[in-house]
């Protein structure tokens, strides 16, 4: 520790005598760091968070280049060491060094002993993941049928009628045994409805108008333009495999590169609502655990509000309420907390907070509101702390053991054990090409779907249409094809049979199991 620090905690400062005591846990905790009296002074009180407060959600915020992304990999590192999985969304790369010891030198060591910390180079179970294949990493996709009309519609900022809409034209594709696979599938059934081939079964779907048809086009095809195609189609992500821990007991950390986020934020914003929706429907309820089932940890978190509709707000809203009794945690990343809409801050219990700015009247008025968000505080004035914390420093709170609010806490955070920094791309390759998880995810299917379906359809209605134009004598003579001996001497059995097993009963099939399934959320994926 430095100098300045108290001796013994009979002379310990008061806000040092409150921290003590409100960061004393029963069960196990990750370490944060230390608690600093003042800019200069250091003591020997340490921060720490309870493992099994993780489900009840946080936020890590700061200003860029205060060492958010350092705390979001401090965190990754002791979870994944307690077993518990985590999924963070690399989006500057410098999360991928996770699985590399870290690099001693002379600042991470005086870091870590100033904080008490027994720093050891080590390296942890990372698994890449890369939205359909951009990237290095085991390709992410999920279907559209399972993505559902309803987390669609909020992605696209569809009004109440346009969602209405699509979740007919979802409809018309199940009960016409359409399999909507990609973006493409989908286009295709709107195309189809809006074409004056389809205009019967348009005017059939009753709620369905043909410019609100062309409205949702429209966006599709924006969306399309945003890269979405690559992110819908098969195989399918199974979110089971976000949980997954290695022999030894650590939890696989799962890193999602995301090339180019700033062009796409709706590809982002699309892949975290199924991501949630998938698991929230998944997963088993489990209560309060000892400790969560997987850690979520969302950077950029700006990204997934920024000109969100109404309705998208909410269901973010309602997911982070309800995920947490199934085992999962939640922790936004980002550069304020005022970046968080109010409804879904309120739900974050533990905030570790580095430095905010006030160079703007904006700015001031961001770090007023920040303040009024923290539990009373034993400092002056926290605006004030907030504004001078130096880097790899935060004001710290987090939910104790029994739910309730831990003393605000300046505090110096520990050095990460792995590199802190991008991987080796070559490392990275070949931990992609070792995953037990590349013959399932890496190659696309692109079997047969409503696009190729309703390709055929037309295809066979003008073959038919140009027979209908030839002279009635040219069919003369043709005698009826008889029925074949294997027909004719088949039973109602095995015609009964063929039925049961043909293609269009197995679309049936699974139409029914997705109205079935299909939920609040509106995906369509089976509980496995």
């Amino acid at each position: 520790m430095t100098d300045g620090q108290s001796s013994t905690p009979s002379d310990e400062s008061p806000i040092a005598a409150a921290v003590r005591a409100g960061y004393q846990f029963e069960g196990p905790a990750l370490e944060l760091g230390g608690l600093m009296l003042d800019a200069t002074t250091l003591s020997d009180v340490p921060v720490r968070i309870p493992l099994a407060m993780l489900n009840r959600h946080g936020l890590v915020a700061g200003a860029t280049g205060t060492g958010k992304t350092k705390t979001l990999q401090l965190l990754a590192e002791q979870l994944s060491a307690n077993g518990v999985p985590v999924f963070a969304a690399d989006i500057k790369g410098d999360l991928s060094g996770l699985s590399t010891p870290g690099a001693d030198d002379p600042k991470v060591s005086e870091r870590a002993a100033s904080v008490g910390q027994q720093w050891r180079a080590t390296g942890f179970p990372v698994e890449y993941f890369a939205i359909g294949g951009e990237g290095t990493g085991i390709p992410l996709r999920a279907t559209m049928t399972a993505f559902g009309p309803t987390l669609l519609s909020k992605v696209l900022g569809l009004n109440a009628t346009q969602e209405s809409s699509l979740g007919l034209v979802f409809h018309y594709a199940d009960q016409a045994g359409l399999p909507l696979l990609d973006l493409a599938d989908l286009r295709a059934v709107v195309q189809f409805l809006t074409s004056d081939e389809g205009k019967a079964d348009l005017k059939n779907l009753g709620g369905l108008s043909s410019a609100t048809a062309g409205v949702i086009l429209r966006e599709l095809i924006a969306f399309s333009d945003q890269g979405a195609d690559t992110f819908f189609g098969e195989p399918e992500l199974d979110t089971h495999d976000l949980l997954r821990t290695t022999p030894d007991g650590k939890g696989v950390i799962s890193l999602v590169e995301l090339p180019n986020l700033q062009d796409r934020p709706a590809v982002f914003s699309t892949f975290l609502m199924w991501l949630l929706a998938d698991l929230f429907h998944d997963l088993p309820e489990v209560g309060d655990p000892d400790k969560p089932s997987l850690v979520f940890f969302f950077d950029e978190a700006h990204l997934l509000f920024a000109d969100a509709s109404k309705d998208f707000l909410q269901a973010i809203t309602q997911t982070v309420r309800l995920i947490r009794s199934k085992g999962v945690g939640v922790f936004f990343v980002t550069q304020s907390p005022t970046d968080v809409p109010d409804d879904v801050l309120a739900q974050l219990g533990s905030r570790v907070q580095h430095q905010l700015r006030a160079h703007t009247p904006n700015d001031a008025k961001a770090l007023k509101q920040t303040v009024n968000t923290y539990p009373q505080s034993a400092y002056d004035d926290l605006g004030q702390v907030l504004t001078s914390l130096g880097i790899g420093e935060a004001v710290v709170t987090v939910m104790n053991e029994r739910g309730a609010p831990t003393p605000v806490a300046w505090t110096r955070l520990r050095a990460p054990e792995s590199l802190m920094g991008p991987a080796d791309p070559a490392a990275m390759a070949a931990t992609v090409d070792a995953s037990p998880l590349k013959p399932t995810y890496a190659d696309a299917v692109d079997r047969d779907s409503a696009r190729e379906r309703l390709a055929a359809r037309l295809e066979a209605g003008a073959a038919a249409a140009e027979r209908e134009k030839e002279p009635a004598g040219d069919h003369v003579g043709y005698p009826k094809r008889p029925r074949s001996s294997r027909t004719a001497s088949r039973g109602s059995g095995d015609v009964v049979q063929d039925i049961l097993t043909s293609p269009m009963a197995r679309d049936l099939a699974r139409t029914a199991a997705r109205e079935i399934f299909r939920g609040v959320f509106g995906t369509g994926r089976r509980r496995r």
